[in-house]
């Protein structure tokens, strides 16, 4: 019998857990909208998401590339930092 042992890498585990983290908050933000059943606390929990999804994008993105950093030269560091400025800027409100 053969046993496959697949080793996946730290960095990714660390953004795959950033990511669930942001998925579990974004059902529980949701389920509290519903519970409280009023306009202006939805607005003041959607506010708080705001701030919130924008620091996983950029931990996950961070840390990814920390976990790249071997392999990637700089000007593609430089490229890949200006496309999430970028991201960044066309989200802003």
């Amino acid at each position: 019998m053969k046993t496959w042992f697949f080793t996946i890498e730290m960095t990714l585990l660390v953004m795959v857990a950033l990511r669930l983290i942001s998925g579990l908050i974004e059902l529980t933000v949701a389920g509290l909208i519903l519970k409280f059943n009023s306009i202006e606390k939805a607005v003041a929990l959607n506010a708080m998401l705001a701030l919130i999804g924008p620091t996983i994008f950029i931990a996950s993105v961070a840390i990814g590339l920390i976990g790249m950093s071997d392999r990637l030269s700089i000007s593609k560091f430089v490229f890949i930092g200006a496309g999430v400025l970028l991201i960044l800027i066309g989200i802003r409100k």
